[in-house]
Parts: structure tokens; C-alpha cells; sequence
């Protein structure tokens, strides 16, 4: 009996391919155990203090996809109302463009309103002084007409300069060149017509009659006249 207990006290040999056998390291024999019931009871791998605690990088790991699935539903979330804003932007701006189209010359007609009563006025006063008093017609109209050129220059709009100036085909049109020995060639003598210009855009070119020389022959062959 004493003999199988000290025969079981001593470490176990592995056979070896050759017939030999190797001795096992009761430390690695430990570790191995150890290391089986890990795996067999996963319990005891959670522990505090014991070798078979987890390690700290999973751990982080699923810290910083916590933090990325956050930011990218804060990003989805940011990128839903950026396009809602958007869209209401580009519909108030059809709105306003389409209102803006519809009702943009609101004011200047609003204005020509009283232009329009008082050449109403002068005609009434006309027809009721039987054609008699066409003095205060006159006066009736010439009001209207300041009062008309008060609106334009109110909204912006102003009469191209044309008498006495050189001649600018960007802001005249001539109808006639008339030979003058008082004004310099190419020189505006008479405006058929009134030009104007919506601020710094023409609306209507000035119609005019432009001086030459009177030995020039104008554009029909004539050697003075108008063409």
C-alpha cells in the first residue's frame, strides 16, 4: 500500500514518440487546469482578482462603438434638420420670387393712382366749362404731367440726356443727320422723342436729329437737308 501511494505521488510521464516519456510541469499542469475550467464555467473567468479576469481592451472596444453609433445618430439627426431648413428656404424663396413677380410694381402703380385723378379732374373741368376754358385745361394737364415725371423719378427712372450732346449710340437712336453750321458734327440738335433709363439700365433710347457738316453728303447722297 505504501508503495502505490509514493508511486502516485510522483509526476506523471507522457509517452514520447520514441518510447521515451517527458515529465510535465506541475506549474503548467496548473495552468492548463486552470485554463479548462475557464472555459468549462465562464463565471469564474468574471471574478474579481482571479487570473481568469477579462481583458480591458474588449472592453474599450465596445466603449468607443457606444461612442460612434452616438455620434453617427447625432450626424443623422444634424442632417434631417439641415434638409428641412433647406427645404423651407427654397419654398419661401419660390414664394417670394412668385410674389415678387406678381406684385413687384405695386408701389409705381400705387403712385400713378393720383396721376390718374387729376388728369380725370382736368378732363371734367374741361367738359364742364363747355371747351371755354382751355387755360385751365392746360393748367390741369401740365399738372398731371409734373406729377407724372415725380412718380418716375420717385421709382428710380430718369430722361436720357440728348439735347446738345454728343451723339451715344448706347443711349440714342438716330431718325436724321440735318447739316449745321452752328453745332459740332455728330452733335444731338433736336430729340424727336425722350429717352429713359431705369437707374443705370436704358429702357428707351432717345430719338434724335444729329448735326454734320454742310458740305458732308448725308446718307442718301444729298448734299444738305435732312435724310
Amino acid at each position: 500500500m505504501s508503495a502505490k501511494r509514493d508511486e502516485n505521488r510522483r509526476p506523471r510521464q507522457a509517452p514520447d514518440d520514441e518510447g521515451g516519456s517527458i515529465p510535465i510541469d506541475p506549474e503548467l499542469e496548473a495552468a492548463l487546469r486552470e485554463a479548462v475550467a475557464a472555459v468549462e464555467d465562464p463565471a469564474a473567468a468574471r471574478r474579481p482578482g482571479g487570473e481568469g479576469a477579462p481583458d480591458a481592451e474588449p472592453a474599450a472596444e465596445g466603449g468607443e462603438a457606444v461612442v460612434v453609433r452616438e455620434q453617427l445618430a447625432d450626424a443623422q439627426d444634424r442632417l434631417l434638420r439641415l434638409q428641412a431648413e433647406f427645404e423651407n428656404f427654397r419654398k419661401r424663396a419660390l414664394r417670394e420670387r412668385q410674389e415678387a413677380l406678381q406684385y413687384g410694381s405695386q408701389n409705381l402703380f400705387k403712385d400713378l393712382l393720383s396721376v390718374v385723378d387729376n388728369l380725370a379732374r382736368a378732363i371734367d373741368h374741361a367738359r364742364q366749362s363747355g371747351g371755354g376754358d382751355l387755360e385751365g385745361l392746360l393748367q390741369g394737364v401740365e399738372l398731371v404731367r409734373r406729377e407724372l415725371e415725380s412718380v418716375l423719378s420717385k421709382n428710380h427712372v430718369r430722361e436720357v440726356e440728348a439735347l446738345g450732346k454728343v451723339f451715344n449710340p448706347a443711349q440714342h437712336e438716330a431718325m436724321a443727320q440735318i447739316p449745321s453750321a452752328t453745332a459740332e458734327p455728330n452733335t444731338v440738335v433736336e430729340v424727336l422723342q425722350k429717352g429713359y433709363q431705369l437707374r443705370d439700365r436704358l429702357m428707351r433710347p432717345a430719338r434724335v436729329i444729329v448735326a454734320r457738316k454742310p458740305d458732308e453728303p448725308d446718307a442718301e447722297g444729298e448734299p444738305s437737308g435732312r435724310s
